[in-house]
């Protein structure tokens, strides 16, 4: 299973760290073992300076592909859950301030957090979906797809002309404005719509 991620696809989320927006996509990748399994608490690694939550769409692949036409790119998923990219933030700023790649603060051990999924018929058009997430019951982030500035299925046809699709693959499509940091105790819950597909204890 890849997890392939996708940053600055909000404007408003790029704005608040100081980024520039894209032309293209920006793509980064997490191993299989950042994926947290379901019902394990996050544990804060130890890395240094804070560790942020960043709530996001996710869509599981469901065939194989690979160049994608855009017009097809939508028979390459039916369901849609919300997922968190936990991030080392300091460490990412720092990591950028040099030029380097972020993986040592995006895809350490458990920093991928994946909700249930369910059909995208369920959710709603997938250029429209609300989402959000709460932090000890307090509404934290909160987005619709709608706002992305690369939708789903130019991300997976742009994607899959680098890496071949596989079923079961997953795409974490960006965050909207909001992120924050997590401290032990905190309880993480993320929704699309009104459904609560997420639960994360941070220990």
């Amino acid at each position: 299973m890849k997890i392939i991620c996708i940053g600055r696809n909000y404007a408003e989320h790029a704005r608040e760290l100081n980024n520039p927006v894209n032309e293209q996509p920006v793509v980064f990748m997490k191993p299989e073992s950042a994926r947290l399994l379901s019902r394990q608490p996050f544990f804060i690694p130890e890395l240094p300076g804070s560790i942020h939550f960043e709530a996001e769409i996710v869509v599981k692949i469901n065939r194989l592909g690979k160049n994608i036409p855009e017009k097809f790119a939508h028979r390459y998923y039916d369901e849609v859950t919300v997922g968190i990219d936990f991030t080392a933030r300091d460490m990412q700023s720092e990591l950028k301030k040099k030029g380097l790649p972020w993986e040592l603060a995006k895809a350490f051990d458990g920093s991928a957090a994946i909700g249930t999924f369910i059909p995208l018929e369920e959710a709603g058009p997938v250029t429209g979906i609300d989402f959000s997430l709460k932090k000890n019951g307090t509404m934290v982030q909160n987005g619709n797809t709608s706002y992305m500035l690369f939708p789903v299925d130019t991300l997976i046809s742009y994607v899959s002309r680098y890496f071949t699709l596989k079923k079961g693959d997953v795409l974490f499509t960006g965050t909207p404005a909001g992120v924050g940091p997590v401290d032990a105790g905190d309880l993480l819950e993320g929704f699309i719509n009104d459904k609560k597909l997420l639960n994360v204890r941070v220990r």
